[in-house]
């Protein structure tokens, strides 16, 4: 968390102007403080509820002491950012930003939701299965065409112009929308996929947030408060969810901040800083799709195959590796950070 809260310094310090700065860090804090102070009254709430996380026992063997400690946080920390961002939009840029700002929340939300009826099925059979992973792929697309149709009919300005460094600008015509599906699809499930380790993906989250929030500020004053508060709100949630974690997001959170990412991105037309801001995340991606990939590709005559890692995520095999969960989180931070300063320069 020191290593996050810094690098948020850092940025709005140095990087982005006063002004800016200023912009940026009234709405960080404010969702920081209010979601951490949420935090104690929903964690009681969610062991009252007897909502305990279920270790898979396939994993990590030191994860196995984590197992019923509470899990759906993110039905604390991700309203703040939604309602707060929201609210600040309407007040301080007008009800044009508020409108503006309502779509890109929706499929927050609906990403959300998602994860709360993953996590709801795998409380309810006792079990580390969900949904069905089919049913849960058609949701998160339905999700996505449904953003990508109201895009669509409303063209909002140079819609389907990609931006790239040195100011290039990358026009994808019609071809902007299915990958913006893929998109939405593909950060959700890589930020899913990150959340193993105490603190990693709220940190991680907050960081990429922060850096996007920056970005996007010139063209975008509503969706920089959106990222700003989804920052802070990653931060409060970070001070429960840090190691020793005493609430875990689930996917409940870890949807909702990949669909809130990859809307961000895709509404700004900053697809590009979205993907090197996401670099974290697709590598973890990536380490989950070479594993089976040369597992399937190596299997014997009895169907066993080889592993090209000792776990994935990558996270896992660094644990497996003798790596502290502390030591993987710094690491993850620093290149988390490091990605954010690249994209805000």
């Amino acid at each position: 968390m020191t290593i996050t809260i810094a690098l948020a310094a850092l940025a709005l310090d140095n990087l982005s102007g006063r002004e800016l700065g200023l912009s940026i860090a009234f709405p960080l804090l404010s969702c920081t403080l209010i979601a951490g102070l949420l935090g104690y009254g929903a964690i009681p709430l969610l062991q009252k509820l007897k909502a305990g996380q279920i270790i898979r026992e396939d994993g990590p063997q030191a994860h196995l002491k984590k197992a019923g400690t509470p899990t759906m946080g993110g039905i604390f920390f991700v309203p703040v950012a939604l309602v707060f961002s929201c609210v600040w939009a309407g007040l301080s840029l007008g009800i044009s930003s508020f409108r503006s700002l309502l779509p890109v929340a929706l499929v927050t939300l609906g990403y959300g939701a998602i994860g709360w009826v993953d996590d709801w099925e795998i409380l309810r059979r006792k079990s580390n299965k969900g949904i069905s992973p089919k049913m849960k792929l058609g949701l998160q697309v339905s999700v996505a065409v449904a953003f990508c149709l109201w895009l669509a009919w409303h063209q909002p300005s140079n819609l389907t112009d990609v931006r790239l460094p040195l100011g290039m600008v990358l026009p994808l015509g019609l071809l902007f929308f299915p990958l913006s599906t893929f998109v939405l699809v593909a950060e959700s499930n890589a930020t899913n996929l990150t959340d193993g380790v105490d603190g990693l993906a709220a940190g991680t989250g907050a960081i990429a947030f922060l850096g996007l929030a920056v970005v996007v500020a010139p063209t975008n004053p509503e969706l920089m408060l959106f990222c700003a508060c989804f920052s802070g709100s990653c931060l409060g949630f970070l001070v429960h969810n840090r190691n020793k974690a005493k609430v875990f997001m689930g996917d409940t959170g870890s949807l909702a901040i990949g669909g809130a990412l990859a809307a961000v991105g895709i509404y700004s037309g900053q697809l590009w800083a979205l993907f090197v801001l996401s670099g974290l995340f697709f590598v973890e991606s990536l380490s989950v799709i070479a594993q089976v990939t040369y597992y399937k590709a190596t299997k014997n005559k009895e169907g066993v195959g080889k592993r090209l890692l000792k776990m994935a995520p990558l996270h896992h095999h660094l644990e497996l590796s003798g790596w502290r969960e502390t030591q993987v989180v710094a690491f993850f931070y620093l290149i988390g950070g490091i990605l954010a300063l690249l994209v805000i320069n």
